[in-house]
């Protein structure tokens, strides 16, 4: 554990040199540090390693005007990105060899995410249309076995974006505000997903594979993809066993929660307090509870931590602080 201590030492003054090289005076601005095999072989080993993790969503990728913007520009020691700019086009072939980079080399997870919402999803989809189908039947059980099919070709619907993409999970944003996807019917459908991805206690990986390969061909062998749920107050106790983490959307400040401690992690909003302090963050980030290790914490647009002012003098400096209070290192 002591090496892990020291390498992410090493890694977080690695990331201030490349952050510093990346000053807009810069005639190198698009051309960010790399390292050696060993470097990127420790930093794989250290987020594969049993510790509370660092997290952020992540947006406006799409611009690449920007290292604030880039996927070279986010912290090495990242151990998970939420997609929240969307998957990236096929096309935008420069975001894409980015983000393999970012996954692949630096082991950084990178989840796609969505405000899980039925109703407000376009006709176009097949799921919405059976979901419309089965909202028009007559009460009673035929109706409700095609409303549980719409909800699993829902929950399929981001299973193909995962898979296909050879993404690393999903990240399910919690906020019904009145939409059907709510109560029983979002535990089914996180119930669906967890056949699939996540830590469900109930499938076996001969299972799971099984599933993945009728779906997505032999060729698709991943059986470890993550299932994560965010909110901004904890979901039913009844996802407990099926998530990776919950990303309690903790944007008041505060560490309090039901979940189990090790899969919490606290995110404040660097999207509306990037020009301040950001005393939320380091409180989450140093926050050790009594009861065992916290799951870790992370932040709203966390690209906004780019920004140089006054409360931040270099990029992402607050962020890798945290990175660094949240798991000190061991010289």
């Amino acid at each position: 554990m002591k090496v892990i201590k020291y390498l992410l030492s090493f890694m977080l003054a690695g990331g201030l040199m490349s952050a510093c090289n990346t000053d807009i005076e810069s005639i190198s601005i698009q051309n960010p540090y790399t390292y050696s095999d060993l470097y990127y072989q420790n930093l794989r080993d250290y987020k594969a390693s049993d510790h509370s993790i660092s997290f952020g969503w992540f947006s406006q990728y799409g611009q690449q005007n920007s290292m604030a913007v880039r996927f070279m520009g986010l912290p090495d020691s990242l151990d998970i990105c939420s997609l929240w700019g969307g998957i990236p086009a096929a096309e935008n072939k420069e975001i894409w060899e980015e983000l393999r980079f970012v996954q692949k080399v630096k082991g950084t997870k990178m989840l796609v995410v969505a405000i899980t919402r039925i109703d407000a999803e376009t006709d176009d989809h097949a799921f919405k249309q059976a979901y419309n189908e089965a909202k028009a039947m007559e009460p009673g059980e035929e109706r409700e076995t095609a409303l549980k099919k719409a909800i699993e070709m829902y929950a399929e619907y981001f299973l193909d974006q995962v898979f296909l993409n050879d993404l690393d999970g999903f990240d399910a944003d919690f906020e019904p505000e009145g939409d059907f996807l709510d109560g029983e019917y979002f535990i089914y459908f996180m119930q669906h997903l967890s056949k699939y991805m996540g830590p469900n206690p109930d499938i076996t990986k001969e299972e799971r594979l099984k599933l993945i390969q009728e779906r997505y061909g032999t060729g698709m062998t991943d059986t470890d993809k993550m299932l994560c749920v965010d909110a901004p107050g904890d979901p039913s106790s009844e996802l407990y066993d099926i998530c990776n983490y919950y990303f309690k959307q903790a944007y008041g400040g505060g560490t309090s929660t039901t979940w189990p401690i090790e899969k919490v992690v606290f995110c404040c909003n660097m999207g509306d307090g990037w020009q301040g302090t950001m005393s939320d963050m380091y409180q989450q980030a140093s926050y050790q509870p009594a009861n065992g290790r916290k799951g870790g914490f992370g932040a709203f647009f966390i690209h906004r931590d780019y920004n140089v002012h006054e409360n931040n003098p270099y990029p992402y400096k607050r962020f890798r602080e945290c990175i660094q209070i949240q798991n000190p290192a061991v010289y």
